[in-house]
């Protein structure tokens, strides 16, 4: 299984990229994480309509056929760790590819979050897009974790 972890935005600060990557590297071979960035859509003077169904379309070209989709959005399901690590297992025991989406600074495509599967929230905070790459895969290792029963999660 992998997980895919797909981001509108190509650059983040260099402290976030490897936190990014110290995480990343952590994960056994059965579960291997990658991310794929796509492009922010240029401002300009489009509408919000315009620059999230640019957004879109470039996010639906990098998400593989199959995947389970799971939107990151404010209006989301809220989960404690130890329900994530019960999501994750539950993934993993469907075997398919899950594919989590980062929008850009203007959210997601509204038909992108109705078409997914499901929908999460990390926070009832907004965060930097940078800071929710790195809290969503460390959330996702120590959901990792706990399944394993590795102590990374005290009580």
């Amino acid at each position: 299984m992998k997980l895919l972890i797909v981001a509108v935005g190509q650059r983040v600060p260099d402290w976030a990229q490897t936190a990014y990557e110290d995480y990343a590297k952590r994960f056994p071979p059965e579960l291997k994480v990658e991310l794929k960035t796509v492009k922010t859509e240029p401002r300009g003077s489009k509408s919000l309509q315009t620059l999230q169904a640019a957004e879109r379309a470039r996010i639906e070209a990098a998400l593989p056929r199959s995947a389970h989709v799971v939107v990151l959005d404010e209006r989301g399901a809220r989960l404690t760790t130890p329900a994530l690590a019960e999501r994750l297992r539950g993934w993993q025991q469907a075997g398919d590819d899950v594919a989590l989406l980062i929008g850009g600074p203007d959210g997601l495509d509204p038909a992108l979050r109705a078409a997914a599967h499901e929908s999460l929230r990390l926070s009832d905070l907004t965060l930097p897009h940078a800071l929710v790459r790195v809290l969503l895969i460390e959330q996702l290792y120590r959901a990792w974790s706990i399944n394993a029963g590795h102590p990374y999660h005290r009580a």
